[in-house]
């Protein structure tokens, strides 16, 4: 259980923490700690759906193919295309991230240095050993733990006044909504992508809830932490809360460290994003949705990953990190509710956790990314459709390929009504 709680953990502590507070506490900066335990029970649910289905479908290629599996091919085609938005918009983020902290003045062209160092990371298959993890989980965490302890030390400076925003109902969920992007990471351990460890069904019913509850109090603790420094008003301004608490807390003197350990969080978050992309990637590719060549051989697919990256860059050049944030947070809660929905047909003995988790986390799905950001949500909403129906498109062409490359019975011409019916079909 202590490696699947260190993978899960250096999978999770990312871009959630150190820059979704800011996009968050522009939304409603009140709701912010109760909307991450709201966002932490979406992501419970989530995780048992997705643990269950990966037991029950090992062969198959990740949510897209429990999804296809369980609900059919145009589910699939939504599901998947929510998903490659949403982990594309995550993957900007991320890099984006990084930049912010490490190198503010040059953020874009950083950011595209370190997406194109995790690609080549996840491209050529690298896996961190559980040391190196361990070491990037213990910098991280006392990094996070050194900004938590000066900004609860350093009386704050006075607090501009908030502007007056609505924050009824619907920006409690939207707040949520962002936040989920804070426990996305915990796939690394229940859907493992090619070479990560499979867990047995004894140890994820520790880990999963262990993971998300250290997750849920790490972000509190950084978020409260956040919130008492800069208040609400300038934490929904900064483009590097964590760094600019430090500042305001007189830390400065740690921003070093702080920049430091935003990067090593990025790049074990990042690798794996990228991973997941191929793999929903190849997929589709498998499945005719995509071109079949596109399709991974021995575990390689360099047209995927130059696919990926090529679309994750797009993002980083065109949408602000917390935009994109924004998009892969609602992106990734459509895909969810799909994954849910599918985990919930599986059969008894197929389960290790009961049926009414799954249709709660596709209900707090649903919710949280119908209160998106509109930016985000009308992006994602057109994206997912577009997608789909590409995909399909694709999918028919495939199969007309397919069914015009059929030979023609032996003794009959090519054009007989047997090989005419064939094309036809």
């Amino acid at each position: 259980m202590p490696a699947a709680l260190v993978l899960g953990l250096t999978s999770t502590t990312g871009a959630g923490v150190f820059l979704g507070l800011a996009p968050a506490a522009s939304v409603a900066g009140r709701w912010l700690l109760p909307a991450v335990v709201v966002a932490a029970l979406a992501a419970l649910c989530s995780a048992f759906s997705t643990a269950d289905q990966s037991r029950a479908l090992p062969a198959a290629e990740g949510g897209y193919g429990y999804i296809r599996h369980q609900l059919g091919p145009w589910p699939a085609r939504l599901g998947a295309s929510a998903y490659l938005l949403g982990r594309a918009g995550v993957a900007a983020a991320l890099a984006g991230m990084a930049a912010a902290y490490a190198f503010p003045e040059n953020r874009t062209l950083v950011a595209l240095l370190v997406l194109v160092c995790a690609g080549v990371l996840a491209a050529t298959g690298v896996r961190w050993s559980g040391a190196v993890l361990l070491l990037v989980g213990l910098v991280v965490f006392a990094v996070l733990a050194l900004v938590v302890v000066t900004c609860f030390g350093v009386a704050p400076p006075p607090a501009p006044a908030a502007p007056p925003v609505d924050e009824g109902f619907t920006s409690f969920m939207a707040v949520a909504a962002i936040m989920f992007v804070a426990f996305s990471g915990f796939e690394r351990i229940t859907a493992p992508l090619r070479g990560d460890p499979v867990h047995s069904v004894r140890t994820l019913r520790v880990a999963i809830p262990l993971l998300i509850a250290l997750t849920l109090g790490v972000t509190l603790a950084v978020a409260a932490a956040a919130r008492h420094q800069l208040g609400s008003a300038r934490l929904a301004l900064s483009p590097a809360p964590l760094r600019d608490a430090l500042l305001a807390a007189d830390g400065g003197w740690l921003v070093p460290l702080d920049q430091f350990g935003a990067v090593v969080a990025a790049l074990p978050v990042l690798v794996p994003v990228l991973g997941g992309l191929r793999r929903t990637l190849g997929g589709l590719a498998s499945n005719g949705d995509l071109p079949v060549r596109l399709a991974p051989t021995a575990g390689r697919a360099p047209a995927l990953d130059l696919v990926g990256g090529a679309a994750v860059a797009v993002v980083v050049l065109f949408v602000p990190p917390a935009t994109a944030l924004a998009i892969g947070a609602c992106g990734t809660l459509f895909y969810y509710a799909f994954t849910n929905a599918s985990a919930r047909l599986l059969l008894h003995e197929d389960r290790t956790w009961p049926m009414r988790t799954a249709c709660v986390g596709l209900g707090l799905s649903v919710l949280l990314a119908m209160s998106a950001p509109i930016v985000a949500l009308l992006t994602t909403a057109v994206t997912t459709l577009v997608g789909a129906a590409l995909l399909g498109l694709g999918g028919w062409i495939g199969a007309r390929s397919r069914v015009k490359q059929v030979p023609p019975r032996e003794g009959r011409t090519s054009d007989s009504r047997d090989g005419d019916f064939l094309k036809q079909e």
